[in-house]
């Protein structure tokens, strides 16, 4: 499809101000006003719930690959979470990850 640049910058805007209003519609009429200790103990959960979500299908079905499995980033994937587990350690984990990933790229061909 052929869609002009005045109709490309309406949906950007639209989409924009969509965006804001939709997070302002939250945080604006909270304003200064304390959470609830139930909500905060439920945010907590929030990026451990969207994560995976966000990862799982980068693991299961890489780009890279055009969506085919791979072996060697499945087990980057598990060294990852593996190492973070372990130390405790974001970074290590990330590394840890890293280095898996480019020694079973590298030794399954």
């Amino acid at each position: 499809m052929n869609y002009s640049t005045t109709t490309i910058w309406v949906v950007i805007i639209g989409l924009g101000v969509g965006t804001f209003l939709l997070r302002f519609s939250f945080l604006g009429t909270i304003g200064n006003r304390p959470l609830p200790e139930w909500v905060l103990r439920y945010l907590r959960y929030t990026p451990v719930a969207v994560l995976p979500g966000l990862v799982a299908p980068l693991v299961i079905w890489p780009a890279a690959t055009g969506g085919v499995f791979d072996l060697a980033r499945f087990l980057a994937a598990l060294a990852t979470v593996g190492f973070g587990i372990i130390t405790r350690n974001n970074l290590a984990g990330i590394v840890g990850g890293l280095a898996v990933l480019y020694l079973a790229l590298f030794g399954l061909g």
